[in-house]
């Protein structure tokens, strides 16, 4: 067992009224933090201006310094604090507590109080950007920047070096409050991001890998650059956690990308949500889309594909409906750090992208664009701002969905009518606030939750009117990016 820097402790968040009067009074300081999706700016990006491009400035919907909202209620803010005061990134529940991913470690919180949750652990362990995922017994964190070992205790080592590690980092948490470090893979390109799925026998823990960004100089990731990584976990010994396939998703290269940027080539992917009632995945993999088969767990089967060269830059992650007939993809247009939600790019670029799930002959399955979502409010041009993470709202025989966009804020939209998406909720702190906005915002057992970049997690109740038969289904646990059906 390997041992990590963990801190207990017990830190109550501040109100969401504690927490205007600090913002307003001027006594908390953000930094803000360096964006790292998806290449740390190191590519330039290009995009291609909507018909709606005007060059003159905008005043934004919600001014500087300020917060407003629609149907959701900011109930409580826990500040980043102690050893992991870098980027905040993904979250994931189990039980009655919530694992949120930091670039140097993760937090548990206690959500017994809901409105307003109680910190319990720090674990420091860096790496970003720690995307996390929770099943059982089992944790596992990404680690997608090259490290000189793969200890807690690691430093910073460039990737053009042999001895760099990059890849999937697996715990046992079996006791929550306790996190034990039992096993490290090493995995091609590193883990971006991570997604779960169990064996058709529960036994063992599947973890499609997510990487992309080859170079000829990096000797473990170099081009082509066309598989995910799939470690298998045995969930009784987790220590022998080991990688089981690299399938070829692209054997045609994928798209080769256009004078956007090398941001639109495909690479690699970006995310995968699996869907394992269904046995069915998404991949958002930077300039495809794709849906892929998932019956044998080591061998997935890419079974469609969408390419989008006019709207969509840079596919991002991917949410199912509870019947797993439409896909929602995200486009995270120039890799988290453009102001997008304004008319110079206007509604398409930046935005979600509804897909069908359509049936065809023979049982075959086809990816059909029916419409674009993306928030209706305009966005200072210093506030970055694009599509990003979110979860469905478990209403039966609705399509309801909470997503972070940045600085963007939270939004909440219905997207049952797949041609026609309307916004039903959101909730926006203007310029100024946050120095970077949400990372993600999941509904969990009648509450959204979120990770903020530079303010850490917040609480929302969204209005009755909405969520009302949501908040009567209680789930055990959740991974966004490990979809299980709120209908069963």
């Amino acid at each position: 067992m390997r041992r990590p820097t963990l801190t207990r402790s017990h830190v109550r968040g501040a109100t969401a009224a504690a927490l205007a009067a600090a913002l307003t009074a001027g006594t908390l300081a953000f930094a803000a933090p360096s964006l790292a999706e998806p290449g740390d700016g190191e590519v330039a990006f290009v995009p291609r201006m909507s018909k709606s491009t005007s060059s003159s400035a905008v005043e934004p919907d919600v001014p500087p310094g300020e917060t407003e909202s629609s149907k959701i209620t900011h109930l409580s803010n826990q500040p980043k604090n102690g050893a992991l005061l870098s980027t905040g990134s993904d979250l994931a529940f189990q039980g009655k507590y919530a694992f949120a991913g930091n670039y140097d470690g993760f937090t548990v919180y206690d959500l017994s109080d809901p409105e307003n949750p109680e910190q319990v652990v720090q674990v420091s362990c860096p790496g970003g950007q720690n995307d996390i995922s929770v099943y059982k017994d089992v944790l596992v964190l990404s680690t997608d920047s090259s490290r000189s070992d793969d200890s807690c205790e690691s430093t910073s080592m460039p990737a053009t070096e042999k001895a760099a590690w990059e890849g999937i980092k697996v715990w046992d948490i079996s006791n929550p409050l306790e996190p034990e470090y039992v096993q490290s893979v090493e995995t091609s390109c590193g883990s971006h991001t991570h997604s779960l799925v169990p064996s058709k026998n529960k036994r063992d823990l599947y973890v499609y890998v997510s990487s992309y960004f080859p170079s000829e100089t990096y000797p473990d990731c170099r081009p082509p650059h066309d598989t995910i990584s799939i470690v298998k976990v045995p969930l009784r010994t987790p220590e022998s956690a080991r990688v089981v396939s690299t399938p070829n998703l692209f054997p045609d290269g994928g798209y080769a990308g256009d004078d956007r940027g090398s941001y639109t080539e495909t690479t690699g992917c970006h995310d995968i949500t699996t869907y394992a009632r269904y046995d069915l995945a998404a991949g958002a993999c930077m300039g495809d889309g794709i849906l892929m088969d998932i019956r044998d767990r080591e061998r997935p089967r890419v079974i469609s594909r969408a390419r989008d060269t006019e709207n969509f830059a840079f596919w991002h992650s991917a949410t199912f409906n509870d019947d797993a007939t439409k896909v929602v993809f995200t486009d995270e247009l120039g890799g988290g750090g453009l102001a997008t939600c304004n008319d110079e790019f206007g509604p398409t670029l930046g935005a979600n992208g509804i897909y069908d799930i359509k049936r065809k002959w023979f049982g075959k399955k086809e990816l059909v664009l029916k419409s674009y979502y993306k928030i209706p409010r305009t966005n200072s041009e210093n506030e970055n701002c694009v599509a990003h993470n979110g979860s469905l709202i478990p209403v039966k025989g609705k399509d309801l969905m909470v997503q972070s966009w940045y600085q963007g804020g939270v939004s909440v939209f219905d997207f049952t009518d797949s041609r026609n998406p309307r916004e039903v909720a959101w909730f926006d702190r203007g310029e100024g606030v946050s120095g970077g906005g949400t990372w993600s915002t999941y509904y969990y057992n009648g509450y959204a939750y979120s990770n903020d970049l530079a303010i850490g997690f917040d609480t929302f109740d969204i209005d009755d009117s909405i969520d009302r038969r949501a908040e009567r289904v209680r789930m055990r646990s959740l991974n966004p990016q490990m979809q299980e059906s709120f209908g069963r």
